[in-house]
């Protein structure tokens, strides 16, 4: 997938920062340090997310319109790098404050399927990717994330990062304790780092904009 344009449009710490107009919008969940900011560089092909190797550095959510080549299936969309759960720097009423700001995101319409906002309220994710290290199957945040996710109504899908950290054998095992503890859902595996899956993901980022409510 060729990406035209990344363009960061700017980092919400209140639901009146949330994006108002019809843009599709793909929101990427995950624990702290499970690698989103890394993967979104990859997708993107440039240094668009700002990385750090401190779990729970990021405290708002960061919006960023991307523009694709002519002739995509979708050619502009938001993707959308929530806060990491399971850790925050400031302790636990920042992590309280993280979840709050999360809920209120997941609260508003979905973006890209009712055309524009009504009354210029803001909207929320269309469809979700949850992103979870294939190297620590089976953690209970994880699996709490994805049951939480279930009860949205949004379209979601789970990716597995740093699948370069594993042998075949071992990254065979890993996806399938994955599969198992997240009720039988396909677990894509990828790596920011040797690019693989970056295109397995974009046929899937573009299928759960695209979908028919």
């Amino acid at each position: 997938m060729k990406v035209a344009a990344v363009d960061f449009l700017r980092s919400a710490a209140r639901a009146a920062d949330f994006p108002r107009d019809p843009l599709a919008q793909i929101a990427f969940v995950g624990r702290s340090n499970v690698g989103k900011s890394s993967l979104i560089n990859a997708l993107v092909k440039k240094p668009a997310a700002r990385t750090s190797a401190a779990p729970g550095k990021t405290r708002l959510i960061n919006l960023y319109a991307i523009t694709l080549a002519p002739g995509a299936a979708i050619e502009r969309f938001y993707l959308v790098d929530l806060p990491g759960y399971g850790y925050a720097r400031g302790g636990e009423a920042s992590q309280d404050a993280f979840e709050v700001l999360t809920r209120e995101y997941f609260a508003c319409p979905p973006g890209g399927r009712h055309g524009a906002s009504r009354h210029g309220e803001p909207l929320g994710p269309t469809a979700v990717l949850q992103l979870v290290d294939i190297r620590h199957p089976g953690l209970p945040q994880d699996v709490a994330a994805h049951g939480w996710l279930a009860t949205q109504d949004r379209p979601h899908a789970v990716i597995a990062t740093k699948s370069d950290k594993l042998s075949r054998a071992e990254r065979s095992r890993a996806l399938q304790t994955w599969k198992n503890s997240l009720n039988n859902t396909p677990v894509l595996p990828v790596s920011a780092a040797s690019g693989e899956g970056m295109e397995d993901l974009w046929t899937l980022i573009v299928r759960l904009l695209t979908a028919r409510p």
